[in-house]
């Protein structure tokens, strides 16, 4: 990925103001989930598309899944989500790393009218929605949102957002409230429609790529920890739990995203760090092939611009430049006779046999002893003619409030279940077939239901040249670490 963006910044008019991080609870459900991918440009570009992407009880829910997280395929994970009355559907990218929904409006003047995904797009329309409302500035969610009243509120004025990137790009608009369809699990396998009255972003302009059309979506799917976000609204009405999970499947396409009580499989888990806008752990150690590398303590310190985040809306892993150097030296230790080259300034290498068989496996530790197994295929990605490229890169290529970062993006985080545990404030995974199913515990029934993996864009295809091109990242954001 390239250097990492500014974290979303939400601002009423003309002023910028994070988002609160606050916590609820509540049942499971399932979203179908795609991966996105933009075609063309290099590493650079690449990097910066990446910095965009990251920092940004009844039953259980499902989101059906679909597309394919390799930097030479689609890139993204998104779903599909149904807004208003009557239902209308809108493509989503599902975003760990930021904390609100919004989708395009009917009266955005740079929003993309088609997608080169093959989608159909749909601006959302209030007047359409008989359930739709604004949200004006005086009302309990826009003041929770900016932690009080706005200056200049008076009766019927919107409570305005605006979302900047730190690559450029931005989406402004107000906040409505409108009834959300979602598939509710009521069985194994089986769902029925379940509905919510959720506050979300109505897009009125849209600045950067996210006015562009080739890797255009509806909107973005925050799940972050802030009240604003989906989750926690469900949550604090008392339809789900605060509790999620993904398994991104990287072989077959698609892969599990599901909200609710995770039975099984079982997960060991590590304590979120308190008090941080995203998903932060405490990284211990890291061993390659066996053997614990040799780091100052201070790179693994929890802190300002330092520290560990596990983030789904990032493809590739960041490393601080230390790690990286140390990292890169033991992984090709026993490779000395191989020969980089660049290929749109990726490291990579021809390699004929199988890198999984000749290279080692690399093991992060976190607190509460628990491991991260990133094998050679997950850290390696192939580009055609036996070359292989590096999925991680160096944090020295990151602006400064991201280079002492550790961040963990899709790449090692596929085919494997990861668990979110907001409800205990932890966070966990195992090694795991994302092509297989899960069990969610239905906590008003007691019930333990099946919930199978999606791939919700096998029905079209992508066309992309051969050529390595543009990592995508699952969602619009980065990181600032103020």
């Amino acid at each position: 990925m390239a250097p990492r963006a500014a974290l979303p910044l939400l601002l009423p008019a003309a002023l910028a103001v994070l988002l609160l991080v606050a916590a609820c609870s509540a049942a499971p459900g399932v979203f179908q989930v795609r991966r996105r991918f933009p075609a063309g440009g290099g590493a650079a570009a690449l990097r910066a598309h990446d910095g965009r992407r990251h920092g940004r009880l009844l039953a259980a829910a499902d989101l059906p899944l679909g597309g394919l997280g390799l930097p030479t395929d689609t890139g993204l994970y998104f779903t599909e989500i149904k807004l208003g009355t009557p239902p209308k559907r809108y493509y989503v990218q599902v975003d760990t790393g930021s904390d609100i929904l919004w989708v395009n409006c009917i009266s955005c003047d740079r929003c993309p009218r088609k997608s080169g995904l093959g989608l159909d797009l749909t601006l959302y329309d209030p007047k359409a929605s008989s359930s739709g409302s604004p949200v004006s500035c005086d009302q309990g969610f826009c003041e929770a949102t900016y932690k009080g009243k706005l200056l200049g509120c008076s009766a019927n004025m919107l409570c305005e957002y605006s979302v900047m990137y730190g690559d450029g790009s931005s989406t402004t608009g107000f906040f409505v409230t409108d009834a959300m369809q979602f598939d509710q699990v009521t069985g194994n396998g089986q769902t029925q429609p379940g509905n919510a009255s959720v506050t979300f972003g109505c897009g009125a302009q849209q600045g950067g790529d996210l006015g562009s059309s080739n890797q255009a979506l509806d909107g973005i799917l925050g799940f972050g920890q802030a009240n604003t976000s989906m989750l926690s609204q469900l949550a604090a009405a008392g339809k789900v739990k605060k509790i999620f999970a993904h398994c991104l499947d990287t072989i077959n396409g698609g892969g599990i995203f599901a909200i609710g009580n995770v039975v099984q499989p079982k997960v060991k888990t590590t304590p979120l760090v308190a008090d941080m806008p995203h998903y932060n752990v405490n990284l211990e150690s890291i061993d390659v092939g066996g053997a614990t590398l040799q780091l100052p303590a201070h790179v693994f310190e929890t802190g300002e611009k330092k520290g560990t985040i596990i983030d789904s809306g990032t493809t590739l892993t960041y490393l601080p430049e230390l790690v990286f150097q140390e990292v890169m030296f033991a992984v090709f230790k026993k490779h000395q006779d191989i020969k980089f080259h660049n290929v749109q300034d990726f490291m990579c290498f021809q390699y004929s046999g199988s890198v999984d068989d000749g290279f080692p496996t690399i093991t992060f530790h976190f607190e509460d002893d628990l491991a991260l197994h990133v094998y050679p295929h997950e850290y390696f990605f192939p580009n055609g003619n036996d070359i292989y490229c590096v999925g991680f890169q160096n944090g020295a290529l990151q602006p400064k409030d991201g280079k002492d970062i550790v961040l963990m993006g899709d790449l090692v985080l596929s085919n494997k279940l990861v668990v979110y545990d907001l409800e205990n404030q932890v966070i966990g995974w195992t090694d795991y077939n994302c092509s297989s199913s899960i069990k969610i515990k239905d906590d008003k029934t007691g019930a333990t239901y099946t919930v199978n993996s999606h791939n919700i864009s096998s029905g079209w295809r992508f066309h992309w040249r051969k050529s390595l091109v543009l990592l995508l990242v699952t969602v619009v954001c980065g990181y600032l670490i103020c």
